[in-house]
C-alpha cells in the first residue's frame, strides 16, 4: 500500500542582498585595513620596479586579488555585519588562501565540510546563514540549503557560472562534458554536478594532464580498452559513464584556473581525434573557459620572463596558498625559466640560506638551501608575483623580508618617494 501522507514542501533558499551602501562602506574600510599595501602601491607608481642599492624588486603587472575574489571577501565581511546575531557558516574555504580564511574564522564564520555533506548540514536551521564560496558548490549542497530554508549568500565567481551555463547546454544537447581540471577541486566538483543537466542524465569526464588527454584521444580513435579506461577514470566521471557511448559527442570546458596553454593544447588534441574518427568536427564542441584574471596573471608572468626589454630576473618568488590552482600554475611557469620559490608568506624566507617553499613534484613543503642569489654583495633582481587569491599585505611582507635579507631596512624602503 502506497503512503498517501502529504510530503513536506521543499523550502527555497533565502537569498539575501547584503551589499547595502551603509554596510559596504564599513566593509571597504575593514578590508582595506586587513589587506591593503602602501608598499605595493609605491612600487606600482615606480612602474612596477624599485631599486635600492644593488637590489631590484620587480613586480608583475597583474598579480594578487582579482575582482571575483574581492567580491567574495566583501560579501563574507558584509554578511558578518548584517547578521550580527546569527550563526554564519561557510562551505569549505572562501578562497584558497590560509590567511584570508583564518581572518573569517576569527570573525566567527564556521567552515562546513565541502567534500561530503554530513551531520553538520543536518544541524542547520532556517535562521542560519550559509556562505557559498567563490568556487561555487555542487547542486546537491545547494539543494540541501533549499530544504533547510536558510539564508544563502552566494559568492560564486561569474566566470565559474559561465562554465556552468556551458556544460548545462552540453547536457541538453546530449554532449558529454570533458572537463580539464582537478577532479577533487571544489570548482571542478561544482561544475561536474552542473554537467549532469537539469534532468540529471548528462555525463562528464574530468582529465588533468595532456597524458590523460592522449589516453582519451586514443580511445576515441578506437584503440582503448573499456575496463582499463574505467580503472583509470572511474572516480573522475559521471555515474553510469560508458566510454563507448559517451565519447561519441564531446564538449570541452575547464576549471577556470588551469594553465591556458595546456588547456588550448588539450582542446586541439581532442578535436583532432574527433576529426580523424569522423572526418569532421560536428561531434566536437569547445568553449574557452579560462577566466580573464588567470590569463592576465599568466600573461604578466610571461612578460616578466621576456628578457628582450629588461635585464633578466635572478630569482622569482610566487606568493600564495599551496592549494591555489592558479598560483600553482604561476610557479610551474616560473620554474621552467629560473630559480622559483612558491611560498605561502614571508615567514617561509627564514634566512639567506634557507627558504621553505612548496615543491610541485613532491607535492609538499620543503626547505631548500639557496645561497647564491640572495648574498648581499651581489647585484640581484628579485621578481615577485602572486595568484588571484593572495592579498597585497602578504606580497608586501614578502618584499620587506626579501629586502631585509639583503640588508635593506623597512625604513629605507619607506623613504623612497
Amino acid at each position: 500500500m502506497s503512503d498517501s501522507s502529504p510530503k513536506p514542501a521543499t523550502q527555497k533558499r533565502k537569498r539575501v542582498n547584503v551589499r547595502r551602501p551603509d554596510v559596504m562602506a564599513l566593509v571597504q574600510a575593514e578590508v582595506e585595513q586587513h589587506y591593503r599595501s602602501s608598499i605595493v602601491e609605491k612600487i606600482r607608481t615606480h612602474g612596477g620596479e624599485l631599486t635600492i642599492g644593488n637590489t631590484t624588486v620587480r613586480l608583475a603587472k597583474k598579480f594578487g586579488f582579482c575582482y571575483g575574489v574581492e567580491r567574495a571577501i566583501d560579501l563574507a565581511y558584509a554578511t558578518r555585519k548584517v547578521f550580527q546575531e546569527q550563526r554564519i557558516f561557510l562551505i569549505g574555504e572562501i578562497i584558497h588562501n590560509p590567511e584570508v580564511n583564518l581572518q573569517l574564522r576569527e570573525m566567527g564564520i564556521v567552515s562546513l565540510p565541502w567534500r561530503d555533506m554530513g551531520k553538520d548540514y543536518d544541524d542547520l536551521n532556517a535562521e542560519d546563514v550559509v556562505i557559498v564560496p567563490a568556487f561555487g558548490a555542487p547542486t546537491s549542497f545547494m539543494d540541501k540549503l533549499g530544504e533547510v530554508g536558510c539564508h544563502v549568500i552566494d559568492t560564486t565567481c561569474g566566470d565559474v557560472m559561465k562554465v556552468w551555463r556551458r556544460v548545462r547546454d552540453y547536457a541538453k544537447k546530449e554532449v558529454t562534458s570533458i572537463i580539464h581540471g582537478k577532479a577533487d577541486h571544489e570548482e571542478t566538483r561544482a561544475t561536474a554536478s552542473r554537467a549532469l543537466g537539469t534532468e540529471k542524465n548528462g555525463h562528464y569526464l574530468v582529465i588533468l594532464t595532456l597524458k590523460d588527454a592522449d589516453y582519451v584521444c586514443d580511445y576515441i580513435l578506437g584503440n582503448g580498452d573499456r575496463e582499463d579506461f574505467m580503472a583509470k577514470f572511474g572516480k573522475a566521471c559521471s555515474e553510469g559513464f560508458d566510454p563507448e557511448l559517451h565519447l561519441e559527442r564531446v564538449g570541452v570546458a575547464n576549471q577556470t584556473t588551469m594553465l591556458q596553454s595546456e588547456t588550448e593544447e588539450l582542446q586541439n588534441r581532442i578535436r583532432k581525434a574527433v576529426v580523424t574518427r569522423d572526418g569532421s568536427d560536428e561531434a566536437y564542441h569547445v568553449f574557452d573557459t579560462i577566466c580573464g584574471a588567470t590569463q592576465e596573471r599568466q600573461g604578466a608572468l610571461f612578460e616578466m620572463l621576456d628578457n628582450s626589454q629588461k635585464k633578466p630576473m635572478d630569482i622569482l618568488l610566487v606568493v600564495g596558498g599551496y592549494n591555489s590552482s592558479n598560483t600553482t600554475h604561476l610557479a610551474e611557469i616560473g620554474q621552467e625559466n629560473l630559480p622559483t620559490f612558491f611560498i605561502r608568506n614571508a615567514k617561509c624566507m627564514e634566512s639567506l640560506e634557507n627558504i621553505i617553499h612548496y615543491d610541485l613534484e613532491q607535492k609538499k613543503e620543503i626547505q631548500s638551501a639557496y645561497t647564491g642569489m640572495l648574498l648581499k654583495d651581489q647585484p640581484i633582481i628579485i621578481g615577485v608575483t602572486a595568484g588571484a587569491s593572495c592579498p597585497n599585505n602578504l606580497i608586501e611582507s614578502t618584499i620587506i623580508r626579501a629586502l631585509e635579507l639583503r640588508g635593506i631596512s623597512h625604513e629605507q624602503l619607506m623613504e623612497i618617494a
